[in-house]
């Protein structure tokens, strides 16, 4: 695995483009494995007799373990060569989508998705990492923004390939799609990305990175329990104990150790603070937000999957398009990074706005909702990540997108928890039932007028809740737009 020495910095790599393409093709691999299991949950309940509680253990073994290692994985491949763990999260998200594709029980699923997870930590944090060393300053901000637009555009085709493969293969094809396109990910790894790492060599944190992942996969468990099983439930406060101890120790240990894994400083700078808390309200809201307006498609207006799909896609569709065309990047130049995040984030806002009010006229108001949340998401997104990115020395790159993925991670799902509550409480207030899925209610109903009472209590959950969404990444927008101003204006000071 030998490649040339980077070329400097101010010029960037000459086959810097190519080499993006590469990194973004293997980040595609992650996060269509994201959303398009989704689509085969009916497959597996029928043919490996999965019950429920072995379907959410299949979508969340491969989140909780890639959400608790973001961190650890940064890490590593700041200290041991981007380029390595590369070639590694490649190999392993490859293995393990092999034996998921020809599991035979749920068991052998689960196991196979919490190994892919480590493959996806890798996955995640190396490709934005690799993206950092190659490109120079004034072309970062295009590049992350291709960066993110392929993580869109993975979010929109998942569902879509998804139920393309099951229309026409057996539900392990969805796993298996995966091999060739991590082949072939992995060869030009090996023939095009050059060898990074942080030239000091700094000694491996190895006790702070086991308490960064113990906290953090129990915070994410926590948070993905929460709806299920009640937010005063044992389930949930046990780990979210655990997760506040451990964590507190993990910020302990750092402080105290010369060679820290996450440097706590970066916390005193205004431009990572600022860009870290939009990121958080940015996915709370957008993330918790498309989760809940596909129920309503589904459950609501009658919609498939691969149709409910084709419906959200605009979203993706418009981050795409501003992005690899560049628009993004120079709007974002033209206005500052605090003005481009806070106007980018308002017109997200305003997006959430138009579905909460006019999602019950039909689908031209949640049309008009999606492209606003993807102009808003295209222009604010790569803003805030670039923010991340170069608040954090260069030689830590793999730590800045361990803790971009992870402020993404925790976001959205804190989100879907959050916004889920409000929906399911607005829900159950409106037909006077505690607690009670629309489908189970619906299956309950017995006439059209009961089942008309029952979507419109949903519909006005989905309102109340998208209000919610709405605020919080407006707010989020005026938090991280003042912060990052007052940091340049102490720059310039």
């Amino acid at each position: 695995m030998t490649a040339p020495a980077p070329v400097a910095v101010s010029q960037g790599h000459p086959q810097r483009w190519l080499i993006l393409g590469v990194i973004c093709l293997a980040q595609l691999t992650v996060l269509l494995d994201n959303t398009i299991l989704n689509v085969a949950i009916p497959s597996l309940t029928s043919e490996l007799g999965a019950a429920t509680s072995d379907i959410q253990w299949m979508i969340n073994a491969y989140s909780l373990v890639q959400s608790g290692l973001l961190l650890t994985a940064g890490s590593a491949a700041d200290r041991y060569g981007r380029k390595k763990m590369l070639a590694a999260g490649l190999v392993l998200f490859g293995v393990g989508s092999l034996v998921a594709g020809l599991a035979d029980s749920t068991a052998q699923l689960i196991a196979a998705r919490a190994g892919m997870g480590v493959g996806g930590a890798l996955l995640m944090t190396t490709t934005l990492a690799v993206a950092m060393q190659i490109f120079a300053p004034e072309e970062q901000p295009r590049a992350i923004g291709i960066w993110a637009a392929v993580n869109s555009l993975g979010f929109a085709t998942g569902p879509l390939l998804g139920g393309f493969m099951l229309n026409h293969f057996w539900w392990g094809a969805i796993f298996l799609i995966n091999l060739p396109v991590a082949a072939l990910a992995l060869v030009a790894v090996v023939v095009l990305v050059p060898e990074s790492k942080n030239p000091r060599g700094d000694r491996p944190d190895l006790l702070g990175a086991l308490l960064s992942t113990i906290g953090m996969t129990a915070l994410v468990f926590a948070i993905i329990s929460g709806p299920e099983h009640g937010w005063t439930s044992g389930r949930v406060l046990a780990p979210a104990a655990v997760a506040a101890v451990v964590l507190a120790g993990f910020a302990y240990w750092e402080n105290r150790i010369p060679h820290p894994m996450l440097d706590m400083h970066f916390f005193r700078d205004r431009r990572f603070t600022g860009a870290v808390a939009g990121a958080v309200l940015i996915t709370f809201g957008m993330g918790g937000s498309l989760f809940l307006l596909t129920q309503h498609m589904q459950f609501v207006l009658g919609y498939g999957p691969l149709e409910a799909g084709l419906r959200t896609a605009p979203l993706a569709l418009m981050i795409v398009a501003l992005n690899f065309t560049g628009l993004s990047a120079k709007w974002s130049t033209r206005l500052g990074t605090p003005l481009s995040i806070g106007l980018g984030m308002a017109v997200m806002a305003a997006g959430l706005l138009s579905i909460a009010t006019l999602t019950g006229h039909g689908y031209p108001g949640t049309l008009l909702g999606l492209v606003l949340i993807g102009a808003g998401a295209a222009v604010a997104s790569p803003a805030m990540a670039h923010a991340i990115m170069s608040a954090i020395p260069r030689e830590k790159a793999g730590v800045g997108a361990g803790i971009n993925g992870t402020v993404a991670e925790f976001g959205q799902g804190l989100g879907v928890a959050v916004l889920g509550a409000v929906l399911n409480a607005r829900f159950a207030a409106g037909i006077s039932v505690a607690a009670v899925s629309l489908p189970g209610a619906l299956a309950e109903a017995g006439s059209a007028s009961e089942r008309a009472r029952i979507t419109d209590a949903f519909a006005s959950g989905l309102e109340s809740s998208q209000l919610v969404g709405a605020v919080a990444v407006l707010l989020g927008g005026v938090v991280a737009g003042v912060l990052l101003r007052r940091a340049e204006r102490g720059e310039v000071a």
